[in-house]
């Protein structure tokens, strides 16, 4: 068989999957604060940041949670990056002791635009793909470039075809 299946290049996450991968975050981070080792705040990127940090920010205690909204897709198409919101800049400062989480890191492109803002803060993801994993600096998991994350907040349950046959 020649002709690959709609799922063959897909990575499904489920909502145990990123909660699981989100506490290994949490404990890679644990102690790496430049505070004795203690973090002052967390920003998570929205949409696919916010699960991941809360669960980050759980686990290490830190009580201070912003988000930055930055647009970098259309649907399934990338585009240029644009900040829609940005968090307290006053507390936030120039990013040291600061955390900013996201789900995943694709081409770099909105980490880019987060790091110009907050050059000194900390940028953790859940996954990375190779041309944007030099934009973190810490993550869990790394996929092909041309592997798609399908994470739980972008699925429904339904009913799926065998691979073969019909009954």
């Amino acid at each position: 068989m020649t002709d690959k299946l709609p799922h063959e290049k897909g990575f499904h996450i489920s909502w145990d999957q990123i909660h699981r991968d989100s506490r290994a975050l949490a404990w890679r981070l644990d102690g790496k604060g430049p505070n004795n080792g203690a973090w002052k705040a967390v920003i998570a990127i929205t949409r696919g940041g916010m699960a991941p940090a809360m669960i980050v920010a759980r686990e290490l205690d830190i009580r201070t949670v912003d988000t930055i909204s930055v647009k970098s897709y259309d649907h399934q198409a990338q585009s240029e990056a644009v900040i829609l919101k940005s968090p307290d800049m006053n507390l936030m400062g120039d990013g040291t002791g600061v955390l900013i989480i996201d789900d995943l890191v694709d081409t770099g492109k909105t980490l880019r635009v987060v790091k110009e803002l907050f050059p000194k803060a900390h940028i953790a993801t859940v996954y990375a793909k190779p041309e944007g994993r030099d934009m973190t600096d810490t993550f869990i998991t790394e996929v092909s470039q041309d592997t798609w994350i399908f994470f739980p907040w972008d699925m429904a349950l339904q009913y799926v075809e065998p691979y073969r046959g019909k009954d």
